[in-house]
């Protein structure tokens, strides 16, 4: 099915099972009972705010079926389940044996797009393992610059299912897309795509790197006009090349170096284009400034060149990139300034939740007192303290898996002073920062960039970066 083209499917009658309540199963349920199917919605989870969900579903006719997810549901012709449930699951087993088709809520979305009878809005997909969010609200914000009408959906906390069949009409939408909606998106086409990066994450997910590679590398497929990838990361452009993309579909690279042809890259303090001008050989576009990137660390520049691409494959001229990068504010707890006392910069990364976005954030400074620790999900730091050991005046760890983080700063960089909260209590942010800023000089940066998931002290990662930025702005009133 070509891009541009809109799926009909005849849902009279159909028997659909929905696997999982919550922000995508209930709207999924919701827009398939409009349509006429027979739905029933199965959950693994039987709690209060479950039976709640549950009894809105059944007011309008809907079957639930609480505290069993495992179970296909007789007659079922079609399974669209929630993003996060595994592949292996009992449910999934079935369906395959049965010969029923499973979809993800981002597959709905994209058979359903233009079911309002308006014109489907193309789609500029954004995915990797880091840097997915920013990007696409920065390419959201530069489609905006341009008079485009537009929103930042999908893994962004935007159901796709509500841009597509809500009132407003679009241009165009900018889709963040996780690896596990893209392992259930099989008929997804997008007019263009990014992958940003590539590390090991959601590998009890995907059973192994390559499987989450395929994944993510499935946001190409089909593409009509580029294919962006990263060209410092091979990996990423290796995808681009396993794709089966629409005739006249184009490589587009992003560097933080001077770009070759067909590529985006950092020319003396300016983002420049050799990919949309008129000789690619002889030609580049200036688009913007470094000191237009908020803020304008390494990676977030790069984040920037991958929105700046998809942006100029769908037309955009230079100056709504250069206005949108401008206008861009970033989400709370990326590398957010907090405070600085006595010469120190405190800043708040919380949401580098694994040690691909830490080593970003710690690449962005000179001279780190670093804040790390909590669950590490399974992740090993040995690559992370290598790289970062000759920034690091300081580290102060916290949290369950602390001593994994200890560890590796014992084997690679032994010299630097390290201290150990034997805590993990949500008070022991206070005690964090204050140990910090005793290791701190000026010119350094207190930098809370985990490495680690949140959930053994704190609700989730926002709830972590609140803390410390309480912290420090208690701190700089005291000194005020």
């Amino acid at each position: 099915m070509g891009s541009q083209e809109v799926s009909t499917v005849d849902w009279q009658g159909k028997h659909v099972t929905v696997a999982g309540l919550g922000v995508s199963g209930i709207p999924a349920a919701r827009a398939l009972h409009e349509r006429g199917a027979l739905v029933t919605v199965v959950n693994d989870g039987d709690d209060e705010r479950a039976r709640a969900q549950a009894a809105e579903l059944e007011a309008l006719g809907i079957t639930v079926r609480l505290g069993d997810g495992a179970t296909l549901p007789p007659s079922t012709e079609l399974v669209v389940t929630a993003p996060g449930w595994q592949p292996d699951k009992p449910l999934f087993l079935a369906a395959a044996e049965a010969g029923v088709p499973v979809w993800g809520d981002v597959e709905l979305a994209w058979r359903l797009r233009g079911d309002n009878g308006r014109k489907a809005a193309p789609w500029l997909a954004v995915t990797g393992t880091n840097g997915k969010t920013t990007t696409v609200r920065m390419l959201a914000s530069i489609l905006e610059a341009a008079g485009l009408r537009t929103a930042a959906v999908g893994n962004i906390g935007v159901s796709l299912l509500d841009a597509v069949l809500g009132e407003r009409e679009y241009d165009v939408l900018a889709v963040e897309l996780s690896s596990y909606q893209l392992h259930w998106a099989p008929s997804l086409r997008a007019h263009s795509a990014a992958v940003l990066n590539l590390a090991p994450d959601h590998l009890d997910w995907h059973g192994s790197m390559e499987a989450y590679a395929a994944d993510k590398g499935r946001v190409y497929e089909g593409n009509t006009v580029a294919c962006v990838y990263n060209a410092a990361d091979p990996a990423t452009e290796d995808l681009v090349r396993e794709a089966d993309v629409e005739e006249g579909c184009r490589a587009i690279g992003f560097t933080l170096g001077a770009p070759g042809p067909s590529q985006l890259g950092v020319v003396d303090g300016i983002l420049v284009d050799r990919a949309f001008v008129a000789n690619r050989q002889t030609q580049a576009q200036e688009l913007a400034e470094v000191g237009d990137v908020n803020p304008p660390a390494p990676h977030n520049i790069a984040n920037a060149l991958a929105a700046a691409a998809l942006a100029r494959a769908f037309g955009v001229e230079p100056a709504a990139v250069r206005d949108g990068l401008r206008a861009f504010r970033p989400d709370a707890h990326r590398i957010e300034h907090v405070a600085d006392i006595g010469e120190v910069a405190y800043v708040d990364d919380s949401k580098a939740t694994n040690t691909h976005a830490t080593e970003a954030s710690l690449a962005a400074y000179d001279s780190i007192v670093w804040i790390a620790g909590g669950l590490a999900k399974g992740a090993t730091f040995d690559e992370l303290v290598t790289g970062a050991a000759k920034r690091l005046r300081g580290v102060v760890l916290m949290g369950a898996d602390r001593a994994l983080i200890r560890e590796a700063l014992t084997r690679h960089a032994p010299e630097v002073p390290v201290v150990d909260l034997d805590r993990t209590d949500t008070g022991a942010m206070s005690e964090a920062v204050a140990r910090a800023a005793e290791l701190a000089r000026p010119g350094d940066t207190v930098l809370l960039a985990p490495a680690c998931a949140s959930m053994d002290m704190f609700t989730n990662y926002n709830k972590r970066g609140e803390a410390f930025a309480d912290a420090v702005r208690a701190r700089a009133d005291e000194s005020a």
